[in-house]
Formats: C-alpha cells, sequence, structure tokens
C-alpha cells in the first residue's frame, strides 16, 4: 500500500512539473514574434530537363537536383561581384519567372496591392549570359508581366492598357490606348472577376508569340462605391467599381492582338452582353483560342473555340445545372491537341474527364463517392494524371495517380500517413516535391520520384515541431456529429491539456460554414489554430465545424443552401451547440461563437436566432445582409434579388436584431473594399433602434483582412479580452 501510495505521489509530482514546464501560449508569440510560423521552400520551379529545379531566395535563384535534392548552383545572385545593376542596388525580389530557353529571368520586386490579389511591381530582366540586370520600363510600375513563349518579348499592363516591349530593341509597343480608372480596362480584370472568379491575368501569348489574346472591361454603367480614407487633414474618398447583388456588371469583351499588322480583332462572344467570361486559354493549336461563357446566373457553362483568323466562333462543351456550375478547377489541352481534360461535378461529385476536340466524351477518369481537388500533373508520354482528392475522408487531401484510362490508381500519400498533400511536379513528371501537413504536424517537405518514393527530405520543421510541444499538448482531435435532422457533420475540438470530465468547460466555436469552404481540415494552421490553442490553455473548449453548404462531400451536401443561404447553416450552428451542451463537460450556459466574413455573417445570425443558445459571439467583417455584396457570389447561390427576395431578406442578421440577449463583438475595416462597412453600420442601427447593447470596434483603413503592424495584434487582445469578460 505504501508503494502504491508513493508511486501515486510522484506521478503526481510529474504532472506537476510537467505543467510548470510547459510555456504558455501569448498573443506576441502568434502575432508579433512568429513563434509558430513554419518555415518553407519558396517558389518551386522545375526547369526545362525535368532534372533540376529552383527556389527562390534572398540573395538569388538557386539550382537544384531533382536525383539528389542538393544544391547545384546559383543561376541568378541578385548582388553578385561583376553583375550589372542599370539600377542600383537592386531591391528585395519577391518572384522570378524563366524565358523559354532560360537564358533570360523576370524578376519582380516593390509589389504594391491594387486590391487582394492585385498589384503593380518593377520588373527586371536577368541576362543569364551577360550577368545583366535591365528594367524593363521607366514609365512606372506594371501588371502581369509575362514572357513571350520565344522569350524574345514581354507584355504587361499598365494604367489599365496592354503593352508589349521587344526585349531585344527595348521598343515598347502600345496595344490599346483607351484604358481609364472606372472606365475601361484592358489586359486585366475588374475587382468582382478578380475576388470571385479569381483572375486578375487578362492577356495570354498565342504558342508562337505572334497573337495576344486580352480581355477589354467597360465598367463604365457599374455603380460606384466610395471608402473613405483617414489620416490626413481632409480625408480622401477612394471611388471604384462594385457591382451588388442585382446590379449592372462590365460589359466584358476579348480580342485577339496580331504584332505583325498591330491590329486587335474582337471576338463575337454572344448576342447577351449580361454574362460572363470566367476563363480563356490558347489551345495547342496557335491559331485557336478557347474560352468559357456562363450566364449571369451562372446554372449554363460553354467552352467555345475562336479562330485567331478569322474569328469564327464553335461550342465545344456545355454544361447545365439545376443549382449552379463551378468554374472548372482544371480545363487542360493536352499536347497532342487532339483531347482535353475537365473536371465537373455533373455526376455529383467533382470528377475528372477526358474529352476530344469535338466535345465527345473519351472517358470518365475518376469516379466515385469523392471529391478529387485539382490536377497536379500530367505525364502526356506515360498517360498518367497526378491529382489529389477526398478520397479518405473530406478532412483529408489525398494524393494519387492514374492513367489515362482511368485504371491503375495509386494512392502516393507518404507512408499512408492521413493528412493534406500537395505536390508540385517536375518537367515530364519524374519528380516530385510534396508538402505535407496534419492537424497537428507543422508542413513537410519531401522529394520523390514519380512512383512515390522518398528521395529526400527538404524541409521537415523539426524546430518548430519541437517548440509547439514545448507550448503544451492541447491539439486538434476529429469527430463527427449528428443532428436532429440525421445530418452528420464533421468537427474538430481542442480541449484542455489538462481536461477532466468531471469538470465543466466553456464552449467556444469557431465557423466559416460558407458554400464549397472547409474549415474542418487535417492540416496545420499557424495562427488561429495557436489562437485556438491559447484559449484551451485558459480552460476553454474549442471546437469547429463544417455543416451543411460547405465542401469536400459531394455537390447535393454542397448546393443544397441554394437560395437560401444561412438557413439550414444557421440550423446546424445552433444543433452542433446543442449537440455539445449536452455533454456534461461543456457548461450550456457558456457557448460562444466566432467568425469572420461568412462566419461572421453566420455567428451573427446564430447569436440573434439562437439567442436561447448561445450567450456571446464575435463578428469580423461579417456580410449583414446578401443585397449589399457583389453580384457573382451572391447570384450564383441566391439568384438575382429581384428573383429571390425571400432568399435575400430571410436571413440577414438587420431583420433579427430586436432578438439580441447575448454578449455581442462586432469588428469591421473601413476601407474593406470586399465586405464594406456599410454592412456593419446597418447593424448597429438596426441594433440601436431595437435598443440592444454590444461592443463595436472599426479599425480606419484596414481592408477585409484587418492587418498592417500591431493591427492583428490589436484585434486578437480585443477578441480575448471580450471572451474572457463575456464566455
Amino acid at each position: 500500500m505504501k508503494r502504491i501510495v508513493t508511486l501515486l505521489s510522484m506521478i503526481a509530482m510529474m504532472g506537476c512539473i510537467s505543467a510548470q514546464n510547459t510555456k504558455q501560449i501569448t498573443l506576441e508569440d502568434i502575432w508579433a514574434k512568429g513563434t509558430f510560423s513554419p518555415r518553407g521552400i519558396s517558389a518551386i520551379r522545375s526547369m526545362n530537363d525535368g532534372e533540376h529545379y529552383c527556389v527562390l531566395t534572398r540573395t538569388g535563384v538557386e539550382k537544384y537536383s531533382y536525383a539528389t535534392g542538393e544544391r547545384v548552383s546559383t543561376v541568378c545572385a541578385f548582388n553578385a561581384p561583376g553583375s550589372i545593376h542599370k539600377a542600383k542596388p537592386l531591391p528585395p525580389i519577391e518572384s522570378y519567372a524563366f524565358s523559354a530557353d532560360e537564358q533570360k529571368i523576370l524578376l519582380s520586386s516593390g509589389f504594391e496591392p491594387i486590391y487582394r490579389h492585385s498589384g503593380v511591381s518593377d520588373y527586371y530582366i536577368y541576362d543569364v549570359a551577360a550577368n545583366t540586370f535591365d528594367k524593363i520600363s521607366q514609365e512606372g510600375k506594371q501588371r502581369l508581366t509575362t514572357f513571350s513563349p520565344d522569350g524574345t518579348k514581354v507584355a504587361y499592363v499598365r494604367d489599365n492598357n496592354l503593352y508589349y516591349m521587344d526585349l531585344d530593341s527595348h521598343e515598347e509597343h502600345q496595344i490599346t490606348s483607351d484604358g481609364k480608372m472606372n472606365a475601361i480596362i484592358n489586359g486585366t480584370t475588374d475587382w468582382v472577376y478578380e475576388e470571385e472568379f479569381a483572375i486578375t491575368q487578362g492577356f495570354y501569348w498565342s504558342p508562337d508569340s505572334k497573337r495576344i489574346a486580352y480581355y477589354r472591361f467597360d465598367e463604365s454603367k457599374v455603380k460606384e462605391y466610395s471608402m473613405q480614407m483617414w489620416g490626413e487633414l481632409y480625408p480622401e474618398d477612394y471611388t471604384y467599381k462594385y457591382p451588388k447583388a442585382g446590379e449592372d456588371n462590365s460589359v466584358v469583351d476579348i480580342y485577339i492582338y496580331t504584332l505583325e499588322s498591330h491590329r486587335s480583332m474582337r471576338l463575337n462572344t454572344g448576342s447577351e452582353n449580361d454574362q460572363y467570361l470566367p476563363r480563356m486559354q490558347w489551345t495547342k493549336d496557335a491559331n485557336v483560342l478557347a474560352f468559357m461563357r456562363m450566364n449571369r446566373l451562372q446554372n449554363q457553362m460553354e467552352l467555345l473555340l475562336a479562330d485567331a483568323e478569322t474569328g469564327a466562333i464553335s461550342t465545344l462543351y456545355t454544361e447545365n445545372d439545376d443549382a449552379y456550375v463551378e468554374v472548372p478547377e482544371t480545363w487542360k489541352f493536352l499536347q497532342g491537341g487532339k483531347q482535353f481534360l475537365l473536371t465537373s461535378e455533373k455526376d455529383g461529385y467533382n470528377h475528372i474527364y477526358l474529352y476530344d476536340m469535338q466535345g465527345n466524351l473519351v472517358r470518365q477518369i475518376t469516379s466515385g463517392d469523392y471529391d478529387v481537388v485539382d490536377i497536379c500533373g500530367i505525364d502526356e508520354k506515360n498517360q498518367k494524371i497526378y491529382y489529389r482528392s477526398h478520397e479518405s475522408g473530406a478532412i483529408n487531401t489525398d494524393l494519387y495517380m492514374i492513367d489515362f484510362k482511368g485504371k491503375k490508381k495509386m494512392c502516393l500519400n507518404n507512408g499512408g500517413r492521413l493528412g493534406t498533400y500537395n505536390a508540385t511536379f517536375s518537367n515530364g513528371c519524374k519528380y516530385y516535391i510534396c508538402i505535407f501537413s496534419d492537424a497537428n504536424t507543422a508542413p513537410i517537405y519531401t522529394l520523390h520520384d514519380a512512383k512515390g518514393k522518398q528521395i529526400k527530405v527538404l524541409q521537415d520543421n523539426a524546430e518548430l515541431q519541437a517548440r509547439l510541444k514545448e507550448y503544451g499538448a492541447e491539439k486538434k482531435e476529429f469527430g463527427t456529429l449528428t443532428t436532429s435532422e440525421n445530418v452528420e457533420l464533421n468537427y474538430y475540438i481542442i480541449k484542455p491539456a489538462d481536461f477532466d470530465e468531471s469538470k465543466q468547460y466553456p464552449l467556444f466555436f469557431y465557423v466559416y460554414g460558407g458554400p464549397g469552404n472547409q474549415q474542418v481540415t487535417n492540416s496545420y494552421g499557424s495562427y488561429d489554430y495557436n489562437w485556438f490553442r491559447m484559449l484551451a490553455q485558459k480552460g476553454y473548449v474549442v471546437v469547429c465545424f463544417d455543416g451543411r453548404g460547405t465542401g469536400g462531400r459531394g455537390a447535393a451536401f454542397k448546393k443544397m443552401t441554394y437560395k437560401n443561404l444561412g438557413h439550414y447553416e444557421c440550423i446546424d450552428a445552433t444543433e452542433a451547440a446543442k449537440w455539445f451542451g449536452a455533454k456534461p463537460w461543456i457548461d450550456e450556459k457558456r457557448i460562444g461563437i466566432f467568425g469572420w466574413s461568412f462566419g461572421g455573417y453566420l455567428s451573427s445570425l446564430s447569436i440573434l436566432k439562437g439567442h436561447d443558445v448561445f450567450k456571446s459571439a464575435i463578428a469580423v467583417a461579417p456580410v449583414t445582409t446578401w443585397r449589399y455584396y457583389d453580384n457573382i457570389y451572391t447570384e450564383r447561390f441566391l439568384q438575382r434579388p429581384q428573383d429571390n427576395p425571400k432568399g435575400y431578406d430571410e436571413n440577414s442578421p438587420i431583420n433579427y436584431a430586436h432578438l439580441l440577449t447575448g454578449n455581442y463583438l462586432l469588428v469591421h475595416g473601413t476601407g474593406d473594399d470586399n465586405v464594406h462597412v456599410q454592412n456593419a453600420l446597418d447593424l448597429v442601427t438596426a441594433l440601436e433602434k431595437a435598443d440592444k447593447q454590444f461592443e463595436f470596434r472599426l479599425y480606419p483603413n484596414k481592408n477585409h483582412g484587418i492587418y498592417g503592424g500591431n493591427t492583428r495584434l490589436n484585434l486578437y487582445k480585443l477578441m480575448t479580452d471580450f471572451i474572457e469578460r463575456k464566455l
């Protein structure tokens, strides 16, 4: 008996020592010191020979061997002795690209953002043989500078006009001249195409370098939104074109410019101007341009072919859906010129299809009750496709290989380990660099041959992994819950390290919930993940779930929220709270919810409609009425307001302000060009009208991300303080 007591005392003492040695996570660790930020490998580029790759470092472009993973040489040293700089000193380089013969390297620096995904930069050409750096233009910063396929020219956008330059003569040629702020855009896209179709590149060289296809946006009839930018004696107004739901879009045209004749030909993209042209690319035939056309409601998508000589248009492929058609993650024309690959959800899950150039289906390559995420490598010589999918479950992203016949499928998950995989393939797909992480493992970079055999570990983030252990044992655990409607939802949970089922803990939900999005993923997140771990150290149980409408589980699960955004999402949030609230170790009177953007919309709606369930809520940059959001996103899921007014108003938090009984913190940036601060201010008005008390914080001039300087640290201090006071 004495031995047992002594042993128990020793175990208890060891536990106390362990707890004392555990470091406490601070917000400064997360947002100021970068304590939990992983190391990576920047800008991996395969070289033509498929045997070497390059990476970007602070000092140059370094060349490595795929066969060994060892460094071979420095291809470009940014400030090497003996190099000739026409602009001294060479500023920090942010990106690079090789010419076709790899004798020139395009370098960019000094990026200045325009919106979330676009910006202007200074561009330089490095001549490998001459060891010289040449600034491309002295006329100001440019956008989207791109080599011609033959490497003799570059094209770029400046001040909404498209140019190209001959690299031998340095002669600049202006392709368009009507570009004007808030009126005409050439060679790039407007705000809403950039945000919702994820496209900023608006011009494309033909394979023979003789033509450039480009977009022209006429946004003169699009209504404007103005934001005051604070800081001067008199604030300045920033005004830009923002098409809200139901409002006019830009009129978009496609032109083909021929360098020899210096003339542009406008394509006949259809008699309907109220449509979208979200993608274009040249086929393997230098005389044939392919482009995508979608109707305003985005429930029909067509692939069209244009003859670059005559302008004649033909239809290659058409897809329709009762809800909406997603822009394909992949549409790839194969080298032989006779076939193309396409991803589609038309069988209920996102899969890979092979078609011929007459639009006939050759075969469906992948099939099953899982979504393909994307294609990351195509080996045409050996007829193999490398792709990522959710075959082992929606929370995981697996790496697979399959042949063009849909056979010989092989899982390339490293050692069968589940988590999230991504891969960058060599030219010819003889090798690939894999990036793996899971919920509690920082990214690991490994080099493999085409069959998945590991050649070398390039970066294992071992120091960070050890550091994570020093800061406690809190970690993500995955599970599923079943709602009263018999819907199974994925979740992860982070508990305090000393979790005791005999005690009760406050519950803090993190939500996003937007269509097709996933937050419950078996992957590493360095920021919010460690904030949640910090909250767990303070005694909170943190949970995140993916409700109906989210991605990774097929089209039906995702599209069931069509025309009724917020309805099922709010039901699922309330159901999840009740499900966890029924656990004996959760204090059901202390349940909070937090979200950003769509998540802010959902957290706001949840504390209003679920006021008897949620004690507190934080909403950062929320949409409060879909009438205020952009038309491409909103109409894809709700149709136009004039078609579906009930869908817009029935789940607007503004219309439920009178139901607030809990604690509510509302945060917004005044410079948010995505979700305008108008959303927050109208909800403030509604809450005041209903005589409800709440907390409100504005961040002057900050955009949708609310960052810069100490801003993120300040924001997370604000939210942490609110949680500790109100939950």
